[in-house]
């Protein structure tokens, strides 16, 4: 079998959440079927790096875009029915060149990750398609336009109005889709145009992330992702001022570490806050969670898979969630992971678990077991083949 398979970012290295989940997927692809990976590149950087692709995959196609042209698509776009995120991911020489490879005729199936890379393959007939949504991307704009002040509310109010149109578009023109959850499965299907739906988990290198042989810190709270995401920066804020200081007054020795690159300017003042260490960029996240007592995701706004919760449970820390973040990992509230529903019911969660170190143990280890029985690649991927034998088999029919 041959396969094209489009994303909307360049899959290699699989050092972000918007990677990660593609590159698993191409990778287990290729051990069947000939892949050619088709996405853009970002920077020079990125399209050296990306060369690493090859020992997963026969070929691939990376178009460099720019900065600049990539802004005046979706300043452009605003005035349109089309999404602004459409005009980011959007480049008519990978769409050249994408249509030069299906005219060849040689490809059996077409896997898209992601409603934005849609767009390229979106009018292609005769070949069996799949598009794995991923997140439901509209959801997530609209939660941003529910949580910023106007105008950007506004702005993020109008690009999700407009994304839920075409990915109802979208679904309708693929032959099956599939999302990361259940909850996103469940907004799949509100759209009533998907002909077939499926979910498939994010899995999690259980071997990389593993737990430390070393004691874990009994005083220590962590955060750990990337700060040029608004949600991670609204989270570890909210912590920093509202949750953090309530804990001290009764454990003054209570430290947070803020883990994860590209913090801003204000996020790395919180390191000025008692008890608060921005570590920025790090060569490996592990060496910081692994000594926590307790991992944090304190977010109000979250959508599909939290790799960050994932990573902490596989590595036998365990997370206290939002009930929003709670939702993108398949674990059961209470048993496997703790959620909290308000600034107190965060600071009594939290303490029972630093001033009880065998309720502290018994939720690690629950929370890696339900990591190494729902979430692995492994068992993930076995969903990813019926998915492409569900498809070629209904087109063969």
């Amino acid at each position: 079998m041959k396969i094209l398979f489009v994303c909307h970012r360049f899959p290699y290295p699989p050092a972000r959440g918007g990677k990660i989940r593609p590159f698993n997927i191409i990778r287990h692809l290729s051990q069947s079927a000939s892949v050619t990976v088709a996405s853009l590149v970002r920077s020079d950087d990125e399209m050296e790096q990306g060369r690493g692709i090859l020992e997963h995959c026969d070929r691939y196609i990376a178009e460099p875009v720019g900065s600049i042209g990539t802004s005046l698509r979706m300043v452009m776009q605003i005035a349109t029915s089309q999404p602004s995120s459409m005009g980011y991911f959007y480049s008519s020489a990978l769409k050249r060149r994408i249509d030069a490879e299906l005219e060849t005729g040689s490809y059996d199936l077409i896997f898209v990750h992601c409603s934005s890379a849609a767009q390229y393959v979106e009018s292609w007939r005769g070949i069996p398609k799949i598009l794995d949504f991923g997140d439901m991307d509209s959801e997530k704009w609209m939660l941003y336009a529910q949580n910023r002040r106007f105008p950007l509310s506004l702005g993020y109010w109008l690009e999700a109005v407009k994304l839920r149109r075409v990915e109802a578009r979208m679904a309708a023109a693929f032959d099956l889709c599939s999302c990361t959850t259940r909850a996103e499965l469940e907004t799949l299907q509100e759209l009533g145009t998907a002909q077939e739906t499926e979910w498939f988990p994010n899995g999690v290198d259980t071997e990389f992330f593993s737990p430390a042989t070393e004691p874990y810190d009994p005083e220590l709270i962590c955060f750990a992702g990337r700060f040029d995401y608004f949600p991670n920066q609204r989270a570890v804020i909210y912590f920093s001022h509202e949750i953090l200081p309530l804990i001290q007054k009764k454990r003054p020795n209570t430290r947070f570490v803020i883990v994860g690159a590209q913090p801003p300017a204000f996020i790395r003042k919180l390191d000025q806050l008692p008890g608060i260490t921005v570590t920025g960029t790090v060569p490996d996240v592990r060496t910081h969670v692994r000594k926590a007592a307790v991992s944090v995701a304190p977010l109000d706004i979250a959508r599909g898979t939290q790799n960050k919760i994932l990573e902490a449970l596989a590595m036998g820390i365990p997370v206290v969630a939002s009930e929003q973040a709670s939702k993108g990992v398949d674990a059961v509230p209470g048993q496997h992971i703790l959620v909290a529903r308000n600034t107190q019911e965060y600071v009594d969660t939290i303490e029972q678990l630093l001033q009880d170190p065998d309720r502290r143990n018994e939720f690690a280890k629950r929370g890696r077991e339900r990591v190494l029985s729902n979430h692995s690649w492994a068992e993930s991927m076995k969903r990813v083949d019926a998915l492409v034998e569900q498809c070629m088999s209904g087109n063969n029919a």
